[in-house]
């Protein structure tokens, strides 16, 4: 690009988030900053915008990029980039960058953090607790130490997992299409087939990339296959789970328990006040519908998609972002996706 001064749109932006831009090498360029979601936003501010930055809530498609006839860059401040029309980006010749690594450790111990609420019933003595009622009746929970973990997607933040896992005294297992051997030896885990993961696990927990390959790749036929008790954890992407087959497992006993930091449908569920007045597909409401069941089940703990969310890891988010874009101004863009191997 010319050495010239652009002018970058961030949305879905915190005021904590605002300020510590406001000090970045950003502040020699044209800026604007606001809290909404992209579609919540006046089209006309974005008619000059040569760079948008946005969050996963922001949805890019067709519709929107023609009311950018500026764009050249859409750097998401995100690992995943579902919510982002490759194909169209790529007609318009509009560059798509990511945040590959920012909090491998950080999504990883909130994985733990799921993991121990059910294992322990730390959420149900809290809720008890609170109520003045200390009795112990139903919160007799298990150790970890001895138990298999099986991991699906075993990428940066898989083996952080695994890396955890191994602290506790657990056995790990993992399936990746992907294999590491070094590391395996390493972290001392072992590769195994889908199958036999979830005939012995005690704890499966999901770290795989969302895509049109992996979208309910956790359904009915596969929740069939898990060893009867399991509890399962989902940090990474709320499409990779189909609710209604989750509901069933849960019901069946299949699963003992659910920790969810993602859920499908999620955006239904911030936007649940609207529903009146939208027309949603009936296959969306039957979501929403699960979801909320899922909501009311003492065995599910849901935290709102917190599981990036430290103060560590929001630093390394913008700063990993506002480095994509002065990369892409000097004419040598980092993090962009079509460079990327995609997986878990």
């Amino acid at each position: 690009m010319e050495n010239n001064t652009l002018n970058i749109v961030f949305c879905e932006l915190s005021e904590r988030e605002k300020s510590y831009l406001s000090d970045s090498p950003l502040s020699s360029h044209h800026v604007k900053y606001f809290t909404d979601e992209l579609n919540a936003i006046d089209p006309s501010s974005f008619k000059d915008c040569e760079v948008l930055s946005i969050f996963i809530y922001s949805k890019v498609d067709a519709s929107v990029l023609e009311k950018m006839p500026q764009l050249r860059l859409i750097a998401t401040r995100s690992t995943g980039f579902d919510h982002i029309d490759l194909k169209v980006c790529r007609q318009r010749g509009i560059g798509v960058c990511n945040v590959p690594y920012y909090g491998e450790n950080t999504v990883a111990e909130h994985t733990f953090g799921l993991i121990l609420a059910l294992s322990r019933n730390i959420h149900k003595a809290y809720l008890r607790t609170i109520r003045g009622d200390f009795s112990l009746q139903g919160l007799t929970g298990f150790d970890l130490y001895g138990k298999v973990i099986g991991v699906i997607g075993a990428g940066h933040i898989g083996l952080h997992v695994i890396r955890i896992a191994r602290g506790f005294g657990m056995k790990a297992v993992a399936f990746d299409i992907h294999k590491h051997h070094i590391l395996a030896e390493v972290l001392d885990f072992e590769y195994l087939d889908l199958d036999e993961l979830l005939r012995i696990s005690d704890i499966i927990t999901l770290h795989a990339p969302y895509n049109r390959h992996t979208h309910h790749m956790i359904n009915r036929e596969i929740l069939q296959k898990v060893k009867q008790g399991t509890i399962f954890i989902n940090t990474s992407r709320g499409g990779l789970v189909d609710t209604d087959a989750l509901v069933w497992a849960l019901d069946k006993g299949i699963l003992s328990g659910a920790g969810l930091d993602v859920m499908e449908g999620e955006e239904l569920i911030k936007e649940e006040k609207q529903l009146l007045s939208k027309k949603y597909p009936v296959n969306k409401l039957k979501i929403l519908l699960s979801s909320h069941i899922l909501l009311n089940r003492e065995n599910v703990v849901i935290t709102p998609h917190i599981a990036f969310d430290s103060r560590e890891a929001l630093n390394r988010i913008l700063d990993t972002t506002v480095d994509n874009i002065m990369a892409f101004h000097k004419g040598q863009p980092t993090n962009m996706i079509e460079n990327q191997e995609i997986h878990g």
